[in-house]
């Protein structure tokens, strides 16, 4: 349960709760899951304690930046497991899907007026937060946004961390008491709650809820919906159960080669869960729980150290730290940031020492320079990085190790930084499943300087970290990698 004094909870505006009202409403935006979700939890504690039925309102709308078929296959793979789910239950489930821009408007306030109270989701990136602050000056109803982003609440962090090491010394020293605390797996199972009568008729006929081949994100379906088609879905489903498959499997078959092997796309050792992640349908909370429960963790062994270490803190065995470092550390590092810097996504939020040397060295020769099509389609000189882009098209995402060095070499095949930063930018979010992401943000970013340090100066980089194919294809096994990826013909886009 996420009580009313919970770091967590985020009121949007003043209004009061109106307990005289039909139902609390449950606003799913990010979160797109029915367990381990704070939201869902509070949402669900406070019908109970009111007395009042609960409905859940997931909307998708058709006008967000990059939306294509592939995103809203996506999203809408998960919003038809929830409809099963909830079908012929207690809560009452409107999934809503744009027909055509603009569709929507008016939607949450039509409902928020028989609301005794709003919950919503906490997402400290992409357009979330400009649409949840609108709604909280429209509403007349108390809307409360939770956050169930990560292990670590973000209000208790103070300002956005320079560094990876700083933020873990951080985490060494506070985050052990927030493990104590834990989302329910299913708040729904035995909730208590009333059962929810059906929508009233004039919502239903303005708004209906989306056919069943629509949420199966059916290619007719997708097709009439106002959204780039040029785009195609990408083989990874989406849903909390295809998320928790690729978990097990993670747990079962790969996580004990973590640690040395991640790095090599051929060894096939990476989780894969940043698209769940992103989208909602598979938790931190629930990630780090599998985890423990495989270890046989409890918090009793946290060690006491916070010297920003990578490995000995957790208590757990090296392959399981190794990725949490990457789940929790990393991860969280960039919601941090872009909870506390309104810019994190421009040029400006970079470390002064990061812009001074990528403008002293913005008028270097470059060895090559290419436009936003040609990279778009992988038309470069370089095999490996064609085949990194190549990877982003199709599967609509990259190896870990890969996407650094598909940012790097974009940065030395631009003409200028700011340049490199949109087009890493708009190849990012236009085709990766997890991208418009707080993580996907410090990964671009990184790639210029972002909680990095400087390095010996070279052409074109200054004083940013540099990586080169060559020595990827030295350091990494890519053999299989480049079979599947890089002898296709370029791909046109």
């Amino acid at each position: 349960m996420t009580h009313a004094s919970s770091p967590r909870i985020h009121g949007l505006n003043r209004a009061p709760v109106r307990p005289d009202r039909a139902f609390v409403l449950y606003w799913m935006v990010a979160h797109r899951r029915l367990g381990w979700n704070f939201a869902l939890d509070r949402a669900v504690s406070r019908a109970v304690e009111l007395g009042l039925p609960l409905v859940i309102l997931e909307a998708l709308r058709g006008d967000y930046p990059w939306a294509s078929d592939r995103l809203h296959a996506f999203a809408l793979q998960g919003m038809h497991e929830h409809a099963e789910r909830l079908r012929g239950g207690p809560v009452a489930y409107h999934p809503f899907v744009e027909p055509m821009h603009g569709a929507g408007k008016g939607l949450l306030e039509a409902l928020s007026r028989r609301a005794a109270l709003v919950v919503t989701d906490l997402f400290p990136a992409f357009f979330l937060p400009r649409m949840l602050a609108a709604a909280g000056e429209k509403l007349d109803v108390r809307l409360e946004a939770v956050d169930a982003n990560g292990l670590l609440p973000l209000s208790v962090t103070t300002g956005p961390f320079t560094a990876a090491v700083h933020f873990r010394r951080f985490l060494q020293k506070r985050l052990g008491s927030h493990l104590l605390e834990m989302p329910s797996p299913d708040p729904l199972d035995g909730s208590g709650l009333r059962p929810a009568p059906p929508l009233p008729e004039d919502v239903l006929s303005r708004w209906p809820a989306a056919p069943a081949a629509m949420l199966r994100a059916e290619s007719d379906a997708l097709a009439r919906l106002p959204v780039d088609h040029t785009i195609p879905p990408a083989g990874t489903r989406g849903g909390t159960a295809a998320a928790r498959r690729r978990l097990a499997r993670f747990l079962d078959e790969r996580i004990h080669r973590y640690a040395e092997e991640r790095n090599h796309p051929d060894a096939e050792a990476a989780s894969g869960l940043s698209p769940y992640l992103h989208w909602g349908h598979l938790s931190a909370h629930e990630v780090f729980d599998a985890l423990a429960r495989r270890e046989e963790w409890s918090p009793a062994r946290l060690g006491a150290q916070a010297d920003g270490k990578r490995h000995g803190w957790w208590g757990m065995g090296r392959p399981a730290e190794a990725f949490l470092d990457q789940l929790v550390t990393w991860r969280e590092l960039g919601f941090v940031h872009c909870h506390h810097v309104p810019g994190y996504n421009r040029y400006e939020s970079l470390p002064e020492w990061a812009r001074a040397t990528l403008e002293e060295h913005a008028t270097d020769p470059r060895p090559y320079v290419y436009d936003l099509e040609e990279l778009a389609a992988g038309r470069t000189h370089d095999d490996l990085w064609n085949a990194a882009q190549r990877e982003l098209l199709v599967d609509g995402t990259i190896h870990n190790y890969l996407r650094m060095l598909w940012g790097k070499k974009i940065l030395e095949w631009t003409r200028h930084p700011r340049e490199a930063l949109d087009v890493m930018i708009e190849l990012n979010n236009r085709y990766a499943l997890d991208g418009r992401d707080p993580n996907s943000y410090s990964g671009i970013f990184w790639t210029l300087g972002r909680f990095d340090r400087g390095w010996p100066e070279r052409p074109v980089y200054g004083k940013v970290r540099t990586m080169t194919s060559q020595s990827a294809r030295r350091k990494l096994d890519l053999e299989g990698y480049l079979a599947r990826w890089g002898s296709q013909p370029s791909l046109s886009v």
